[in-house]
């Protein structure tokens, strides 16, 4: 009976700590999104990746655009979250199109490197008679560290770009309306990958920031401005904004779960070797008189 009230002990420890530890995550919130920031959702959308209008990770950005055109957009995303992209599109009318097209969504990274969907519908093929068709992609965790040869998503900016790749000659052209969204989900593990590196966030030397009304500088000084920045010790202007917890991602990380189930594991183990080898007890003497 004594082993069994040990081992009842051990297993209310091990779900305690297990708890404790599962509490960060619960706290920083279960999807990682800045929706409540108040800041208000961009309008349009970029022509290239240097011009690609920046939202944050919860935003719905909008923008009135013509079929055919490439729509750019670019987010942040720490070490150990789990990007996701939503596109939803609003078709002209069915009379007013000649059959049917098929939509595309591609995420780049800091490098501009295509980044393959874990899961979701990148591509999709609208009828003539579909007034909306939507389209998704969840990328894989992304990650603090990598090696070179190795297409890992890392820590950075992240484009999305939303075009149609097949439809009628006839239809190019015609007005449409894009909603997107970007989202980015904490999955833990921000430093489980035993190393770090800057994250890949583009310097804009080129073009106007994102978020200002300046005109964009001649190509021929556009990197003599950007070394004088860093000279006088002024911000150069990058892809997006660095996330208000930082690009790690926050101290969290999964080992912290295997590490206390690892802890619980041997404890049990240890309490249950001590109880199959102490063997029989031997019995108690009585008290010796006087």
């Amino acid at each position: 009976m004594r082993a069994l009230r040990t081992l009842g002990a051990a297993l209310t420890l091990c779900a305690a700590a297990w708890l404790t530890a599962a509490a960060p995550a619960a706290a920083d919130g279960t999807d990682g999104t800045d929706g409540k920031s108040g800041t208000e959702a961009p309008t349009e959308a970029g022509t290239g990746f240097r011009t690609a209008t920046e939202i944050k990770p919860g935003q719905r950005a909008t923008a009135a655009a013509s079929t055919g055109d490439y729509l750019y957009w670019v987010f942040p995303a720490a070490a150990g979250q789990v990007p996701e992209v939503e596109a939803e599109l609003k078709l002209p009318d069915a009379s007013s199109r000649h059959g049917s097209a098929t939509w595309q969504l591609d995420v780049y990274d800091g490098l501009r490197r295509h980044q393959p969907c874990a899961s979701g519908t990148p591509a999709r093929r609208a009828a003539q008679q579909d007034r909306t068709v939507t389209v998704s992609c969840t990328l894989r965790q992304v990650r603090s560290w990598s090696e070179r040869w190795a297409n890992d998503p890392l820590q950075g900016a992240y484009y999305v770009r939303l075009t149609v790749v097949d439809l009628p000659a006839q239809d190019l052209g015609l007005p449409i309306d894009a909603e997107v969204e970007a989202s980015v989900r904490d999955a833990g593990g921000a430093h489980a990958d035993g190393g770090d590196m800057t994250p890949l966030n583009p310097v804009l030397r080129a073009g106007t920031a994102p978020g200002t009304d300046s005109e964009p500088p001649d190509d021929d000084t556009a990197s003599d401005s950007a070394d004088s920045a860093d000279d006088k010790g002024g911000e150069v202007p990058h892809a997006v904004a660095e996330p208000e917890d930082g690009w790690g991602s926050g101290w969290w990380s999964d080992r912290w779960v295997w590490t206390v189930i690892g802890a619980a594991l041997a404890a049990l183990a240890g309490v249950g070797g001590y109880t199959l080898t102490r063997g029989p007890r031997a019995p108690g003497r009585p008290p010796v008189g006087p």
